[in-house]
């Protein structure tokens, strides 16, 4: 038989084209801002947040899972990053791009080994805590820039505490550009959004304000023009066991960073994006990132809904938007040596406060108490401590608080019931079992208890159901355990029904298996918890597991 094979039409039109090079363009104005800024506030520098914007961009759209997704420095990150320059660098670039060297290992390990959609499955009271922590460490550190003085290392505990001798020093004109960057940000006129951006408006006003008008504000300074440098950051192994959790913290953040923002971008476009390709190609791009002194980038959620929104659909307009800024750092660099660091944090500010999660932080009176509990422990943590004990926390808290609401669902789908003998064993009609005399025996009597497991069982239930339930299974002569409408198991869980059969046979008992298939009996069986019970007396259903009942009560 001879086979035909269909040939899939090129789709590609001169209309994609033209989507994909407005999309990129679009993008383009809006990374720059942002890329300057996120580059400041992580202490890497203004040239940095370009370089990353630059390296990230295009290599995630080369090579990542998203066609239209378009990555660079965002907020977490950078501030994550200013806190590894600071707490786990000690203020060493190169040590500090050695842990992104990990980092991005870290992510590509990840994407290999296939976990790109368990990353996502971050609990959202541990995101919207880290979110709102990064907005609020954001307003926090960059008032000091706004009010005329330079951003001090340490985070919001060290800005806090410098505040005092800011306010009475405050730079009147750093103070006016702040203001006004922020004025232009919030109230820039929506039917001129489409064609300029709020952040780019305010960027350009700001700084054609301060070369006309005011200048004795600090400034950007010189801004290196050309490709950047490539150098191998500096890396002891003997640094190794404190870069762990940082690439680590690092890592997750941008790993959810990114696949969040390619879920926004298949929102708007029907698309579905490739998870594990994300990760693998955002975490290669963070490597080269950390070679070229950049900051680690991730997927940026407004360059890329700009793009999405101007047409681009494919991975055209990611390359077109890094190398925009790409001609920007290669030819115009100069021009961005007069940025007033007052407007770029006039900026971030705006960011900051846009950033944080003003709708699930007011419903504290409608969310349940547990889950508010991580999500404000996360903030917290953020806040006084540094982002990547917080994250941990907040996983571990996240952890236990659903483990807490698991033990309750699990447990209220086990039944133990007591079987009459009058009505589950009934009169003698089995000629398996000659002899049994129902009449001798006590009809209120229940020699046989059926142990009802239904759903799932993990690990949280397992302890509460073993000491709730072994005094139930030694009070009977036959026990029947019921794996029925078992979904899943656990090996906690598992073990937990081998001890309770120990439980059963150390009283005296006999045990009976009925209904044991699927899933849950490839755990059980492959543990052998049930070596105790023989094999005979594993059955399908109930009436089967009443002749061997029968049997071993007249035995």
């Amino acid at each position: 038989m001879r086979k035909t094979f269909a040939v899939p039409s090129l789709s590609y039109s001169a209309e994609r084209l033209r989507g994909d090079v407005f999309g990129g363009l679009t993008a383009a104005v809006v990374m720059l801002p942002l890329s300057l800024a996120f580059g400041v506030a992580s202490g890497l520098g203004a040239i940095a947040g370009l370089y990353g914007a630059i390296s990230v961009g295009i290599l995630s759209a080369l090579f990542g899972g998203s066609k239209t997704q378009i990555s660079g420095p965002t907020a977490p990150l950078s501030v994550a990053m200013s806190v590894v320059v600071v707490n786990y660098a000690g203020g060493d670039i190169s040590r500090a791009l050695a842990i992104v060297v990990l980092a991005g290992l870290v992510q590509v390990l990840l994407g290999a080994l296939r976990l790109g959609s368990f990353v996502s499955y971050t609990p959202y009271p541990v995101v919207s805590g880290f979110t709102s922590a990064v907005g609020l460490i954001i307003v926090v550190v960059q008032l000091l820039p706004l009010l005329g003085s330079e951003v001090v290392p340490g985070g919001v505990v060290a800005s806090v505490r410098a505040l005092p001798d800011v306010i009475g020093n405050i730079g009147v004109g750093a103070v006016a550009l702040g203001a006004l960057t922020v004025g232009v940000c919030v109230f820039w006129p929506q039917h001129l959004r489409r064609f300029l951006p709020p952040s780019v408006a305010a960027l350009l006003v700001g700084t054609l304000f301060s070369v006309l008008w005011i200048d004795d504000v600090a400034v950007i300074g010189h801004v290196p023009s050309g490709l950047p440098d490539i150098s191998l950051p500096e890396f002891a192994w003997g640094d190794l066991g404190g870069a762990v959790a940082p690439a680590v913290t690092l890592a997750l953040l941008g790993s959810v960073n990114s696949l969040l923002t390619a879920m926004v971008a298949d929102s708007m476009t029907r698309d579905q994006h490739r998870p594990n390709r994300e990760l693998i190609g955002v975490g290669a791009a963070n490597v080269l990132a950390a070679f070229i002194g950049a900051v680690p980038g991730a997927g940026a959620t407004s360059g890329t809904v700009a793009n999405v929104k101007a047409g681009g659909r494919s991975r055209l307009s990611g390359v077109l938007c890094a190398l925009v800024l790409l001609a920007l750092v290669l030819g115009l660099g100069r021009y961005a040596e007069v940025i007033p660091h007052a407007v770029l944090a006039g900026i971030l500010i705006k960011i900051g406060f846009d950033i944080i999660d003003w709708n699930y932080l007011t419903q504290v009176r409608r969310a349940q108490l547990d889950q508010y509990g991580v999500m404000a422990l996360t903030l917290g943590l953020s806040v006084v401590a540094d982002l990547v004990v917080a994250v941990g926390a907040g996983l571990v808290a996240a952890a236990l608080t659903n483990s807490r609401q698991l033990e309750r669902l699990e447990f209220d789908n086990v039944v133990s019931t007591p079987l009459l003998d009058m009505t589950f064993l009934g009169a003698e009609d089995d000629s398996d079992t000659p002899g049994f005399d129902l009449d001798a025996a006590d009809p209120f009597a229940a020699r046989t208890g059926l142990l009802s497991l239904r759903g799932i069982y993990t690990a949280a239930s397992s302890i509460k159901l073993f000491n709730t339930i072994n005094a139930d299974v030694a009070e009977h002569e036959v026990v029947i355990f019921d794996f029925t409408d078992t979904r899943y198991m656990d090996d906690s869980a598992a073990y937990m029904i081998g001890q309770l059969v120990d439980v059963a046979v150390d009283s005296g008992a006999k045990c009976i298996v009925m209904g044991l298939k699927g899933s849950q009996a490839t755990s059980i069986k492959e543990l052998n918890v049930l070596r105790g019970v023989p094999a005979e007396h594993f059955v399908d259903d109930l009436d089967e597991a009443r002749v061997i009942a029968r049997r071993l009560l007249r035995s």
